[in-house]
């Protein structure tokens, strides 16, 4: 067998706003106007075929023509990739969408989506000789990039808010990160992370530099070859930052540029929390960028995000694929984990079940007509959030009790 040369087709960056074209060989973080930069690929130089793909390892390393990281000696790696998209017949049965999958990111390392962000952004930071790497986080994503960090012997720098769950501050601090944590929100955090920027930690912090997005996209290019090189007639995805959803709508774009896929994108819709809607609310007005959210608060830490620095990416990416925006309510979001869980074992996030809830409302509604094939995205493992376990633990008994073993 002919070996099978590492090659990536990175070409530049540009400003997703103003078009302004960066050099993809040095470390950059937001354009001068602001706004997020994204990564672009010479798509004229990708000559594999998706058969070359499917004979690589099962690993989102598969793709690395469309991954930024030029050396293979600078991928830093945990066996990150390949999730499995998991049939949901008797849950979207009794919603009435029989076509109902989920990919479960939950089997990342870090247990969550996460992990794709940081493998890539701290890949592609080792090969710019970043060695000090800081970010605010509501959790998932700090405990990911600390890890990765940890591996490439890179410092880290992590500030979280008080109310993450515990089990981030633990895989943070046990990844040697100098952890910080604020009373406050993720914004708060982000102020805090910033007087680490200024001292010369680069930013890592959501959308702030380019990199995450290119690993979140590799969500994207799965569920297009694990559907055997053909698109899903919606994706639903659960959106606090939206890098993830951004990501799926690049890599759909990709995709349809290279002629690996055909035919119509699929509706990409994004969820959010009613107690945390800033998407939502600036979609329903027919708004360009979202406000921030006040008092922002949901069981879904994930999705507690109150403002987003690429809302209009978000946007863009529903509006332009004819999807929408839903917003749920926290107990709508309980109450489908533990039916999804007792129908089909699949036990989701608070984030990834805010997706169930809106599969069931947009049927209930008629914007799903029940014979479309649909796909959410469960983003990390709830063993990671023993507060909302909790909510459906059974009564304590005593010792000498008797159990009710009547018709169940």
């Amino acid at each position: 067998m002919a070996p099978d040369p590492w090659t990536s087709a990175l070409s530049h960056l540009d400003c997703a706003r103003c078009g302004t074209r960066y050099d993809a060989a040095e470390p950059h973080n937001l354009c001068t106007c602001g706004t997020p930069l994204l990564a672009r690929y010479d798509l004229d130089r990708v000559t594999v075929s998706t058969s070359d793909i499917a004979a690589r390892p099962a690993d989102l390393w598969r793709y690395r023509e469309l991954l930024p990281v030029r050396d293979r000696a600078n991928v830093v790696t945990l066996g990150e990739g390949m999730t499995p998209i998991v049939p949901l017949p008797a849950y979207g049965a009794r919603i009435g969408v029989p076509g109902l999958l989920a990919k479960d990111e939950a089997m990342l390392p870090t247990g969550s989506f996460k992990a794709r962000g940081a493998a890539v952004g701290v890949s592609r930071a080792h090969e710019l000789g970043i060695e000090r790497i800081t970010m605010p986080t509501n959790g998932n994503a700090g405990a990911a990039w600390a890890t990765y960090a940890a591996r490439a012997g890179m410092a880290a720098l992590v500030v979280m808010p008080a109310e993450a769950p515990a089990i981030t501050r633990m895989e943070c601090a046990m990844a040697g990160a100098r952890l910080y944590l604020v009373d406050g929100l993720i914004g708060d955090a982000g102020t805090l992370a910033g007087q680490a920027a200024e001292d010369g930690w680069f930013t890592t912090s959501t959308l702030k530099e380019p990199y995450r997005i290119e690993g979140k996209k590799t969500m994207g290019l799965e569920i297009v070859e694990q559907l055997g090189w053909r698109m899903p007639d919606v994706i639903v995805y659960p959106t606090g930052g939206g890098v993830g959803l951004i990501g799926i709508r690049k890599a759909l774009d990709e995709l349809r540029t290279l002629g690996w896929v055909t035919g119509r994108p699929p509706r990409l819709v994004a969820v959010q929390s009613s107690g945390c809607a800033p998407i939502v609310r600036a979609y329903e007005r027919g708004e360009e960028t979202a406000e921030p959210w006040a008092d922002a608060r949901t069981v879904a830490f994930g999705l507690n995000v109150p403002s987003a620095l690429g809302d209009f990416l978000v946007l863009r990416a529903v509006r332009d694929t004819g999807g929408t925006a839903v917003a749920v309510d926290d107990e709508d979001i309980l109450a489908a984990q533990a039916a999804c869980a007792a129908a089909e074992g699949v036990l989701m996030c608070p984030e990834g079940a805010a997706t169930l809830t809106a599969v069931a409302r947009l049927r209930a509604s008629g914007w799903l007509d029940g014979g479309e094939e649909v796909v959410v995205l469960n983003t990390g493992s709830n063993l990671k959030y023993p507060h909302t376990a909790a909510a459906g633990a059974p009564p304590l008994l005593a010792r000498d009790a008797r159990l009710d073993l009547g018709a169940s």
